[in-house]
Formats: C-alpha cells, sequence, structure tokens
C-alpha cells in the first residue's frame, strides 16, 4: 500500500479477484476431441481446477492471466458473441492456458501480435478447430479480423495460417 502525504489518500494496489469454475459456466469442453488434444491425460483436472474471472467491459474479449493462467473473459462478449466466435475464443484461451502451464511467456511485446510465437500456435490450432467444425475459409478469416490487427497485418496472419496463397 501507497500513501501520498501531500494528498491524505492511500490506495491498496492489491484487489481481490472473484475466481469462478470454468465448468459453471462452459460444459462439456473436456469432452472435446480439441481440448483433449491440448492437454491429453490431464484434461479432467485442468477443467476441474481452471478458474474464469469476468469482467464487465463492451471492449475485449479473453485472454489469459499472466500471473496464474485463469481466464479473463468480458461478461459483453460472452453474452453478445456469435456461438462460433466463443467456441473457438474458449479453444483458442485454452491453447494459452497451455502455454502457460508450460512456462512461456504469455505477453511477448517484441513481436507484432500476428508474428508472436505465441499466437500463431494458437491461432494455427484454433484455425484446424474451425475447419473441424465446418467453417469456410471466408468465415475463419472473418473470424480472425479483430481491431487491433490492421489489415496488412491481417493477411501476414492468414498466409501464416496458410489460408491465403
Amino acid at each position: 500500500m501507497k500513501k501520498d502525504s501531500k494528498l491524505g489518500v492511500e490506495i491498496v494496489r492489491e484487489a481481490p479477484v472473484s475466481l469462478l469454475p470454468f465448468t459453471d459456466f462452459f460444459r462439456g469442453f473436456e469432452k472435446t476431441a480439441a481440448v483433449k488434444s491440448i492437454f491429453g491425460k490431464d484434461t479432467a483436472r485442468v477443467m476441474k481446477n481452471l478458474k474464469v474471472e469476468f469482467f464487465s467491459s463492451k471492449f475485449g474479449y479473453m485472454s489469459v492471466s499472466d500471473v496464474d493462467g485463469h481466464l479473463l473473459i468480458s461478461a459483453h462478449h460472452l453474452k453478445n458473441s456469435e456461438w462460433n466466435v466463443l467456441y473457438l475464443d474458449v479453444i483458442h484461451e485454452l491453447f494459452h492456458v497451455k502455454q502457460f502451464m508450460e512456462g512461456k511467456r504469455l505477453f511477448q511485446e517484441e513481436f507484432e501480435y500476428v508474428d508472436s510465437p505465441i499466437e500463431v500456435p494458437a491461432y494455427k490450432f484454433t484455425v484446424e478447430e474451425a475447419k473441424r467444425i465446418g467453417m469456410s475459409r471466408d468465415e475463419i478469416a472473418e473470424y480472425l479480423k479483430v481491431e487491433w490487427v490492421d489489415e496488412e497485418q491481417h493477411k501476414r496472419l492468414l498466409k501464416t495460417l496458410g489460408l491465403l496463397a
């Protein structure tokens, strides 16, 4: 805790986070081939122990805490996004959970997002799952459009993922 003597105020910098069981909100993921291929024989244990934290924001989607590996999910995204988008986002983030469990540094600012050695494998995995559930190349390309990636980066990502010649 840090106190500013001039202003007479204190700011407590550590706040409790309300973590909820992943399986209370995302049921049956432990049975999918995609999740089993991420966690292998540890799938049931990981799913049982995984926590999720919802935050209230119209902006943002999902991510993984680089502190303890729990999921962070925008309640707005959860409520308003298309089913395929939510499903694929969860699969993508579960891949990041595995990377976190392997000790990988999730946020690597020295790389552009579309070139990140963390993001590219997660997207490759997610694209394979998108194909498996029957999404077309155009639908997958649209799924991969996000606000923080410009058109040139988007095309580069598509090419990296084998979706563009």
